[in-house]
């Protein structure tokens, strides 16, 4: 059934064209606007068909109608997807280590996806499979999955991830990381610091710091492939785990990386909205040091 978002016209757009209206207060992206056109009732108020160019006064009630998409074949494989956050809108997942978000060659049916869309489909749901972000199969963490194109464009680049890591040595101070990410020459997966390559910002916050290994809490200015790996190993501390940023497997069989909370505003309702995910079991211990935990972010 096609989803049905209300809004009402706020003061500061009253005698404003719907267009306007439309794209500052809803946030619909003009091929949107373009695509609700084309529908039979994609945009009505009062009843009838509001075109862009009428004029809408403040507390006038605008409906869209948000049309029905086919969905690219993705195979649903049951299983136990930790859902943390789910409403009509949108649904967070803790997806686990060693486990990839989308189907590619090599894994096919072993991935998020597949089992995000089995449990769509036993809740009478069904939606295209949009994650707003993604981590590599071996980083754990939250995933947030969109169930609408409005909803995957109002939350892109607005949702505020931290990260939980291990890493190398002993860092005793919080920093930030403003180093440019490009592809290692004759890679096609490595990253490294680079001058020809693209704006990359990291910061970090120290929980926990001995000579052996640090524990840190980090977020991101920019979202670039492998970017706290990378810039975590040029500042010579690559992650616990993380053989191919120069780390070691002695502690933990893939990288200490995990994205353990986000923070946004809800696209529809504008509710401010925090969910976290528990450490992994592999990494839990990492994060006990001397029967205290250092995973919490606040």
């Amino acid at each position: 059934m096609p989803e049905k978002l209300r809004f009402t016209v706020p003061a500061a757009y009253d005698q404003k064209q719907a267009k306007l209206f439309l794209k500052g207060y809803c946030g619909l992206s003009t091929r949107m606007i373009t695509s609700l056109k084309r529908e039979t009732e994609g945009i009505v108020s009062n009843g009838k068909i509001l075109r862009t160019v009428d004029t809408v006064r403040a507390g006038q009630v605008v409906t869209v109608t948000l049309p029905e998409e086919e969905s690219p074949y993705i195979e649903p494989v049951e299983g136990e997807p930790e859902i943390v956050f789910e409403d009509s809108h949108l649904l967070i997942a803790n997806k686990p280590p060693f486990m990839p978000v989308h189907p590619v060659k090599q894994y096919q049916t072993d991935t998020l996806a597949n089992g995000v869309v089995a449990y769509s489909l036993s809740r009478g749901e069904r939606y295209v499979f949009r994650a707003v972000n993604r981590l590599d199969r071996n980083t754990s963490g939250l995933v947030m999955i969109a169930k609408n194109r409005f909803t995957v464009n109002r939350l892109k680049n607005c949702v505020h991830k931290t990260y939980l890591a291990a890493v190398h040595g002993e860092i005793t101070q919080d920093g930030t990381v403003r180093a440019p990410i490009g592809l290692q020459e004759g890679s096609k997966i490595v990253r490294c610091v680079t001058a020809e390559g693209t704006p990359a910002v990291t910061h970090y916050a120290v929980l926990y710091s001995e000579r052996e290994y640090s524990l840190l809490r980090l977020w991101l200015e920019t979202g670039k492939t492998h970017q706290i790996r990378c810039h975590m190993s040029h500042l010579g501390h690559p992650l616990l785990g993380d053989d191919l940023y120069g780390g070691t497997r002695e502690k933990i069989n893939r990288h200490a990386l995990h994205c353990a909370e986000m923070r946004f505003r809800h696209p529809v309702t504008g509710e401010d909205i925090t969910v976290q995910a528990a450490l992994p079991q592999d990494m839990a211990p990492l994060f006990c040091v001397g029967g205290r935990s250092f995973s919490k972010l606040s």
